[in-house]
């Protein structure tokens, strides 16, 4: 999919009541300060004002609505406005009155959306006035230009907007709407609309933003949808009602931009992806198997509100998150890091439970993914009331463990009251590489994966042993990246880090470290060392002062950047040229040449496994085949690499 953002812009004008000379020139001013965004949403009844009340029923002022709308429209297109306006108007049609949202382009317009539900109680007396959408009759509007020509306008719930190339498409409902048990807008998104526009006068009374703000981001969620929303502002405010010019952007759920009680005047905008909600989409399989919209229509504009050329700006302009699978906030990441730790315990509970398992094996290295597991398994112990003894660290070291992780694995399994063992394997990897002739000296992968299935081999053997199951430690970072020996390290009863990434494990780790801080806090020390060490799978040997050799990350690049590219392909659906932009402009510390570097071995890592899974000659065979870093697969040339992962040179 191409690149289609824009931006939008939600405002709260100055409103004068029942003048729409003055209101529409207010509109103007702000249209052509945001003449940059592709849709600019007025609030309910922008042209006259929400609180006009019985003077809706005059002609006068409905007629003089409809010319300064008309005014509007072609005053901001030739002030260079190009994109969609979207303003509050009451429209008169079939003998009725309708409120209205009627959306302005090419200097006229296109399409007037009535409102479907009407309120008629609390403060709320519409039903004198407007007629509900369910009322119209006709499918279009005749609407007056200058020189007394009248062209059709259509006019209708069931209308679409979208531009030249079809890069976007528009839906609307009206204030009341939303707050309805089936919003129109569901129905809208169901036929096609990326986009939701609401203008609202949504008054204020106590703990009602709150709600209101639940409403929008639950419904942009719901629909998989932007949600542009624009509340009428305080000069609306009347003897019994006051406004605050709640005004929101959503996208997917997520508010990207809010404002309550602004200044009159003021606008929010926010640069909105439409790749990201039609990928979304398609990733939710259910999303079409709700009711079925009845048709709508399309109105197709002249041109188009998604600008290619600023593409690289507006990419530029949105927050792009450097660890997106690590809340921010600090209060946020405790409560993420609480629940994860919850789900991880509570699952292998389960598993023990139902198995009947006596004890967890783990084998405990030093490292983080190793670490981690372990204090899964120890809550979980806690959680069936069992002791920690009942966890069982093996601790398997050979020639590339270091004094500094064999120590931590010790000291943690022994502080936690684990039961702790250690197995070097020294000897059987002499023994087996000279049963099938490789020579010690060789440090291949043969030499590489003969330890991780030896480790391997151990924990199962000890597992039948004691009526347990063997814990896995990998992370799904390493999954992702084949970073593990096939019938090695990739093979457990239970694998508690599977879908944790390892920017993720780190968080996990720190989170725990904080946790026992007060009351343990020898353990925190250990845990803080071990986040301090570089991440290695120790296969090759130490150097002769026992200083590690072999660095993952020196191997593969960082983990952020690969957890980055993880998440924007996966979460976002994005292409691989977009994602080194957005790594790019994530990390500017970083050359743009790491990044793409590092970005080719995640991506080129990532599809083999899913090429060669496919491609051998009868079929799938996974296990014929190593998922080990140190494998024979054969990686694509960079011209392969260029072919299908467009990353650019």
């Amino acid at each position: 999919m191409k690149q289609q953002l824009l931006t939008v812009a939600a405002a709260a004008p100055r409103v004068h009541i029942a003048s729409p000379e003055q209101n529409a020139r207010e509109m103007l001013a702000l249209a052509v300060q945001n003449s940059d965004a592709g849709i600019v949403l007025f609030p309910e009844l922008a042209i006259t004002g929400y609180t006009c009340a019985d003077l809706f029923g005059q002609a006068h002022l409905l007629n003089t609505a409809c010319r300064w709308l008309s005014w509007l429209a072609k005053e901001a297109w030739n002030a260079g406005c190009k994109g969609l306006l979207a303003v509050g108007a009451p429209v008169a049609a079939d003998n009725q009155l309708f409120n209205c949202l009627v959306l302005l382009h090419g200097g006229a317009p296109v399409a007037i959306v009535p409102k479907s539900c009407v309120p008629n109680y609390a403060e709320f007396y519409e039903k004198r006035w407007f007629a509900p959408a369910s009322a119209r009759l006709s499918d279009s509007v005749l609407w007056p230009l200058e020189g007394g020509e009248c062209v059709p306008v259509p006019f209708g719930t069931d209308l679409l907007v979208t531009d030249r190339t079809g890069a976007v498409v528009v839906g609307a409902e009206i204030c009341e709407d939303l707050w309805a048990p089936v919003p129109p807008s569901g129905f809208a998104c169901l036929a096609g609309a990326d986009i939701i526009l609401n203008p609202s006068a949504s008054n204020e009374t106590v703990t009602k933003s709150d709600y209101r703000r639940q409403l929008v981001t639950g419904q942009s969620a719901r629909c998989d949808c932007v949600y542009v929303y624009a509340g009428a502002g305080q000069t609306e405010s009347a003897t019994d009602l006051v406004f605050s010019g709640h005004g929101m952007i959503c996208e997917n759920g997520r508010l990207l931009a809010e404002q309550l009680y602004p200044a009159p005047g003021s606008v929010i905008r926010a640069v909105v992806d439409v790749e990201r909600v039609r990928t979304d989409r398609l990733r939710h399989g259910s999303y079409m198997e709700s009711v079925r919209p009845a048709p709508y229509r399309t109105v197709r504009l002249a041109a188009d509100l998604v600008d290619p050329a600023a593409q690289s700006r507006l990419l530029a302009a949105r927050p792009v998150q450097r660890l997106p699978f690590v809340p921010d906030e600090p209060d946020k990441l405790d409560g993420r890091c609480a629940e994860i730790a919850r789900i991880q315990a509570t699952g292998l509970a389960r598993r023990l439970q139902a198995s009947g398992a006596k004890r967890a094996v783990i084998g405990l290295s030093g490292g983080l993914d190793s670490t981690l597991a372990f204090l899964v398994a120890l809550q979980a112990m806690e959680q069936l009331g069992r002791p920690a003894a009942d966890v069982l660290a093996v601790s398997m070291p050979c020639v590339g463990t270091t004094k500094r992780t064999f120590g931590n694995a010790a000291s943690l399994a022994q502080l936690t009251g684990a039961e702790y063992r250690e197995i070097p394997i020294k000897n059987a990897l002499d023994g087996h590489l000279a049963d099938i002739g490789h020579s010690a000296d060789l440090y291949d992968t043969t030499f590489e994966n003969a330890q991780a299935r030896e480790r391997t081999q151990i924990l199962m053997d000890l597992a039948n042993q004691e009526g347990g199951i063997v814990v896995g430690t990998g992370d799904l970072s390493e999954l992702a990246l084949g970073w593990c020996t096939y019938n090695g390290d990739h093979m457990s009863m239970y694998g508690v880090n599977a879908s944790v990434p390892k920017t993720l494990v780190k968080a996990m780790v720190a989170w725990h470290a904080r946790r026992l801080c007060d009351e343990k806090t020898h353990i925190t020390r250990v845990l803080l060392d071990i986040l301090d060490t570089p991440i290695s799978p120790e296969l090759l040997p130490v150097a002769e002062d026992g200083a590690l050799v072999q660095k993952t990350e020196d191997t593969l690049g960082k983990y952020d950047l690969h957890d980055f590219a993880l998440f924007y392909m996966l979460r976002g659906g994005y292409s691989p040229r977009r994602i080194l932009e957005m790594a790019c402009l994530a990390y500017p510390e970083v050359s743009r040449e790491t990044v793409r570097q590092t970005l080719k071995t995640f991506y080129r890592r990532f599809f083999t496994q899913q090429f060669k899974r496919s491609c051998l000659p009868d079929g799938p065979k996974v296990g014929s085949v190593s998922l080990s870093p140190r494998g024979d697969w054969r990686m694509p040339s960079d011209a392969e690499a260029r072919e299908f992962l467009d990353l650019g040179e």
